[in-house]
């Protein structure tokens, strides 16, 4: 198949749009390569905060805030709504018109970012990468890989990278990479959105049990993803991760060819693991050596990761494998996911997304990997509903173990009535019951008198959570600079 040969799309049926929430990350990426495809483009939210802020920015993107009815334009004939739990009729004056106006004779009509996507990828060679943790990061590395192979694909990164250099790419090729969700694509459509997107292809990254409230069992969770690849054609490549902790039992319910790839098993692999500043591996095919491979990124999850990018791109034969291994030692990561927060500063700072148990805990191993000699300290919010749930209390038993220190600031309180929210004092005492040595931060104030008269030039810090924490994201290395300064050069 010629990769590069100009996509055959089904015009795009609507002329201008208006995204209701446009704040959140697909959301923010969906409106962008709406509007680089043709489309005017317009957005509205509330609670904006770094990195989204500064993307909108740079994109000279305006977002209408507050949330109000005159922000949707007279002659919008699309309207995307978000999944947000204050995204709904009876608590959004904006929601509540744009449902009044689709009501009417000739009105708007009212999709998710999902059905967007699906409607943009129509014709395309559609790549679906999904799972518990790990897609995101494996989107940008694909997406990342190919364009640097002279490609130009289409993608959709539920993030922001900063490999490659935008989260939304309107390409003139065939393929079209997605970031696939399994969380319901609105608040009034409870498919999961990867199962609008039509694969091609699917990268199945590792699974675990995640977003409880929405699915309380293990077989809830898993029924979308069995549907996911029911959706891949028989002549479709289906690449799938061995390490979840549902891994396996979901391969062992698939009835058809998979290629499988892990660490330490599957059909790829990565074998002679180095870590370091520049971490190195040998990715292996079958026991056969195929490429020596560098990267600064940390973490044995995303040496993992590059690994799924390897089986899939290099099975499908869409690069090299000196490609490859180029694009892997330049990838610079996704912001939110390890990134260091600043290089001005002796302490070692950096975010991950914690957004789930999983990710949590492959965060604070890479940060004790990389930094073993270090306090590590740890600033959690439990942002998530999965965090703050009654339901999932057990998560903090071990979730923490290892670290020095956790500051832990108080649970959101968006959509606290839709399940059983855990306070701030549950968490605590269910942390203190594992033996962690924890702190409760209740301001961004609060935490940076607490933190900075806690932190050590010579600690190292991870932010974990998928919201704000406050501001102390921003704030904290500001602290630091100050307070700990790197040396400057003689």
């Amino acid at each position: 198949m010629d990769f590069q040969k100009t996509a055959t799309m089904t015009a795009f049926p609507y002329r201008r749009a208006h995204f209701i929430g446009l704040a959140g990350v697909g959301m923010s990426a969906t409106a962008i390569l709406l509007r680089d495809s043709g489309v005017a483009v317009t957005g509205s939210d509330e609670a904006i905060y770094p990195p989204i802020s500064h993307v909108l920015a740079q994109e000279t993107f305006v977002c209408r805030t507050p949330y109000a009815p005159e922000n949707i334009p007279d002659d919008a004939d699309l309207i995307v709504i978000g999944k947000n739990a204050r995204l709904t009729q009876d608590q959004n004056a904006e929601v509540a018109e744009a449902f009044a106006r689709a009501a009417r004779p000739g009105g708007p009509e009212i999709r998710s970012f999902a059905e967007v996507l699906a409607l943009l990828s129509r014709g395309r060679e559609n790549i679906v990468m999904a799972g518990s943790f790990g897609k995101t990061t494996s989107v940008a590395m694909m997406a990342h890989a190919l364009a640097s192979a002279g490609l130009d694909p289409s993608w959709m990164i539920g993030a922001v990278p900063l490999s490659p250099a935008r989260a939304s790419n309107a390409g003139a090729g065939d393929l079209f990479l997605l970031e696939g969700d399994e969380y319901p694509s609105s608040n009034t459509d409870d498919r999961s959105k990867f199962l609008h997107y039509r694969p091609a292809h699917v990268l199945l990254t590792p699974l675990a049990h995640d977003h409880v409230n929405v699915f309380p069992t293990i077989e809830s969770y898993l029924a979308p993803f069995r549907q996911l690849l029911d959706l891949v054609p028989r002549d479709g490549l289906i690449v799938a991760a061995t390490s979840g902790e549902l891994s396996e039992h979901f391969l062992a319910g698939v009835e058809r060819e998979v290629v499988t790839f892990g660490l330490a098993r599957g059909d790829w692999r990565a074998k002679d693991i180095a870590y370091g500043e520049v971490s190195q591996f040998t990715l292996t095919e079958r026991g056969r050596e195929v490429a020596r491979v560098r990267t600064t990124q940390l973490g044995a999850h995303n040496i993992e990761n590059m690994v799924g990018v390897g089986a899939f791109a290099l099975t499908r034969g869409l690069i090299s494998v000196e490609q490859y291994a180029a694009a892997m030692a330049s990838f610079r990561g996704v912001a939110r996911r390890l990134d260091r927060k600043s290089d001005r500063t002796t302490v070692q700072i950096f975010e991950g997304f914690g957004s789930s148990y999983d990710k949590a805990k492959s965060a604070i191993a890479a940060m004790k990997q990389h930094f073993p000699r270090r306090r590590l300290l740890i600033v959690f919010e439990p942002h998530t509903f999965s965090w703050r749930n009654r339901n999932t209390l057990a998560w903090y038993d071990d979730v923490f173990a290892g670290c020095d220190r956790v500051f832990i600031y108080e649970p959101a309180h968006q959509g606290e009535g839709t399940h059983e929210q855990a306070s701030l004092d549950e968490i605590m005492a269910r942390v203190a019951g594992a033996g962690v040595d924890a702190t409760p931060i209740r301001s961004c104030d609060e935490g940076l008198v607490k933190i900075g008269a806690d932190m050590r030039g010579d600690d190292a810090v991870l932010f974990l959570t998928s919201g704000d924490i406050g501001g102390l994201i921003e704030r904290l290395p500001a602290l630091a600079e100050k307070r700990h300064p790197l040396p400057k050069s003689a």
